[in-house]
């Protein structure tokens, strides 16, 4: 049976894009399996939810965290909250208009949907998205405030920051429309900001995520640009054929910058970087073309994992196609950030509203390519899956895979756990709710201390 949707709606507010607009805190309604009683924590994931029950855009949505608390083989609780922002507190309002001061030509990066990631970091729970400052939150997921550490982030912060697993260091970037296009930004395992570099390009381009190694930041400089005549619609990108396609390679203490000219194309993800020698691997997920006739053009084709080699002594880059799977929202385990891996793991990746299924993959990447599915049952949808660590792993997917998954048939959701050594086993656990959890983009799982 295929999906299908009303016409008149658009595709991102079809299905399970449609938004929930009411905030609650419920108890789940029962638990299938075992929950590992090792699990002391919360599950939690960041995505649009317009409040007023339609954006522009899928980006332009509210942004609204999800959570799930577990312990002692439990689900306590689940929560919804919005990020109270001004785009919050004033719904309906132009983003532009409420940002843009036209008396200075300066840009409030206050205003933000912070409706992309959530991350930890030093103590502080972050909600991101790159077009505007973080918003810490609580536990509890009420709304602190835009975090700017201690007024030096001069810029957006980027969704995908990385965290050393080494130095526990928070490695970000961030992007303008206007010159400095692109900052590089290291902040130290307590939070301090340690250093704000400028990383020269030509103009502003759409840079949503990068990569790091043990030595090394990578950037996309890829080919959709800002067009500002396209801004006063509210999608300000474009494809442009001209700019042509490369990767940095820059020192993170920071430094010059390498470019290597790669294949034209369009990397939302990377699911990890890592360097061997005097070569450095970065893997993710690659599209041919994005935007090329305006937003609502999706010609380019779906994603499919991509591998780059960058090699420092000679100056080039090769690239290969791994597989032929549409896939999205690439993680590894958190531990190997930066560090060569062996295992990778992604959702299927699907440009219906309500596809018939859904499916999580696990990547062996050691020698070759080989890949492991879960496949969801019929009507049953998720999205990224987050790995977590059991306690005395004996290995690098000894752990967890976190989702949440819609069910078409009854219009709720559940946590979903997979074991991340056997994916293509049942779930340990699956921990339903009496509420639908729209469509999202990405979270973690942050341990109770």
């Amino acid at each position: 049976m295929s999906s299908t949707h009303n016409a008149e709606v658009p595709l991102h507010l079809a299905g399970n894009n449609a938004p929930v607009t009411e905030e609650v805190t419920v108890a789940p309604t029962a638990v299938i399996g075992a929950i590992p009683a090792e699990l002391d924590g919360m599950y939690l994931r960041n995505g649009p939810n317009p409040q007023t029950g339609w954006s522009p855009h899928y980006f332009a949505g509210d942004g609204m965290v999800h959570a799930v608390a577990l312990q002692d083989g439990r689900a306590r609780w689940y929560r919804n909250r919005y990020v109270r922002t001004p785009l919050f507190a004033q719904p309906g309002r132009s983003r532009f208009d409420l940002a843009f001061d036209p008396h200075t030509g300066k840009l409030d990066y206050r205003v933000t949907t912070a409706n992309t990631h959530v991350v930890a970091h030093a103590g502080r729970l972050l909600a991101l998205e790159e077009g505007g400052f973080p918003y810490e939150i609580t536990a509890e997921l009420a709304t602190v405030g835009p975090f700017t550490f201690a007024d030096a982030l001069a810029t957006p912060m980027t969704a995908h920051p990385k965290i050393c697993p080494k130095t526990g260091e928070l490695l970000f970037f961030g992007t303008r429309l206007r010159p400095p296009y692109l900052t590089y930004y290291r902040a130290a395992a307590t939070g301090e900001l340690l250093q704000a570099h400028v990383v020269p390009i030509p103009r502003a381009t759409m840079m949503h995520d990068f990569a790091i190694t043990e030595h090394y930041a990578i950037f996309m400089d890829l080919p959709v640009v800002f067009d500002p005549v396209r801004a006063v619609s509210g999608m300000p990108w474009r494809w442009d054929d001209d700019h042509g396609a490369r990767f940095g390679v820059m020192p993170r203490d920071g430094g010059q910058v390498r470019w290597f000219d790669v294949e034209p194309g369009y990397v939302w993800h990377t699911m990890n970087a890592f360097e061997v020698g005097h070569a450095i691997t970065v893997t993710g997920p690659r599209v041919r073309t994005l935007w090329r006739d305006g937003t609502e053009d999706i010609g380019g084709g779906l994603p499919h994992l991509h591998r780059w080699r960058l090699d420092l002594e000679t100056g080039t880059a090769t690239e290969e196609a791994l597989d032929d799977a549409a896939i999205e929202y690439p993680r590894v385990a958190d531990a190997e950030i930066g560090q060569r891996h062996r295992f990778g793991y992604v959702a299927s990746f699907s440009l219906e509203a309500e596809p018939d299924h859904s499916a999580i993959y696990k990547y062996d990447l050691a020698e070759g390519i080989s890949r492991q599915t879960h496949r969801l049952p019929p009507g049953h949808t998720c999205g990224e899956a987050t790995f977590v660590p059991r306690e005395r792993a004996t290995a690098s997917d000894d752990g967890y895979l976190m989702t949440f998954v819609h069910n078409r048939a009854t219009a709720t959701s559940y946590l979903a756990i997979l074991d991340a050594a056997d994916p293509s086993a049942d779930p340990l656990a699956e921990i339903h709710l009496p509420v639908r959890i729209p469509t999202g983009f990405h979270g973690n799982w942050i341990p109770h201390h």
